[in-house]
């Protein structure tokens, strides 16, 4: 009898520890760069295809390469604006499809790396507009921003190759600026905001709070898509530690020195 109640207890034993095996592998199938996603979506439609390089493409813009990651910083940015997840969506699929057009290298493609700096270029101009949200004009300049990213990237990698530079977000930097520089505050189709203060700068002489400025670290992860409010913030956090805990605790990391680098302006009063 007591044989048979060790045998019971040893064999529940392995079996909770099988259970946790299975759910530890199921979780780990979601992380990383999901490379077995690819060898299954290798036989698949065009249209879904364009959906996980396009996944992967939101997700390159925390420097991650997988479709959950992607498809969480978009129900972050539905929550915080869906105007602005409108854009990024429109100009990741823009520059993507571009990308097929002009026959770029399929695992750039496939790997999102023409997809980033469009969804950044279309999210960028909609945060400049001063038409506020829904405003269809915006649509044309940011698609072919988007467009327009992936020409500067095809172009800008064999020079920048010479010298062992990656492109990252030249194309994007380049395009924004351009369009700022060809429109302005006063534009009758796609007005921007100043890009200088309208009057002079006030010190803000508030003393600094503990909880605002722990506040401000995820934030400050959340401003790489150009959102300001803590819960999309905290999702966007997750879909990096979902990617590489390493990376979301850099991350982390990162925007805490920035956060606390800021200085007390009550020492110049």
């Amino acid at each position: 009898m007591w044989m048979d109640t060790k045998a019971e207890e040893k064999e529940a034993s392995r079996s909770r520890a099988s259970l946790g095996q299975r759910v530890l592998n199921g979780l780990l199938f979601f992380t990383g760069d999901m490379e077995h996603l690819n060898k299954y979506m290798q036989d698949k439609v065009f249209g879904l295809l364009l959906a996980v390089w396009g996944l992967r493409g939101v997700s390159r813009v925390i420097l991650a390469n997988n479709p959950l990651s992607g498809a969480l910083i978009l129900a972050a940015l539905c929550w915080a604006s869906p105007w602005q997840a409108l854009l990024g969506t429109l100009g990741v699929l823009t520059s993507t499809l571009a990308a097929v057009i002009m026959g770029q290298d399929g695992a750039e493609v496939s790997g999102g790396l023409h997809g980033f700096n469009g969804m950044l270029v279309s999210m960028l101009m909609g945060v400049f507009s001063s038409a506020g949200d829904w405003y269809w004009w915006l649509l044309l300049p940011a698609c072919l921003g988007s467009a327009t990213c992936v020409f500067l990237f095809s172009g800008l990698a064999p020079l920048l190759d010479r010298w062992d530079l990656p492109v990252a977000v030249f194309p994007f930097n380049i395009v924004i600026v351009l369009y700022l520089l060809c429109t302005g505050p006063y534009n009758p189709y796609f007005p921007h905001h100043p890009a200088t203060h309208a009057g002079p700068m006030e010190i803000n002489a508030t003393e600094l709070m503990a909880v605002e400025v722990l506040r401000g670290i995820p934030l400050g992860v959340g401003q790489i898509f150009a959102c300001g409010a803590l819960g999309p913030s905290l999702l966007i956090l997750g879909a990096v530690l979902l990617y590489s805990p390493l990376l979301a605790a850099h991350a982390l990391l990162g925007s805490a020195v920035g956060t606390l680098a800021v200085p007390d302006l009550d020492c110049f009063l």
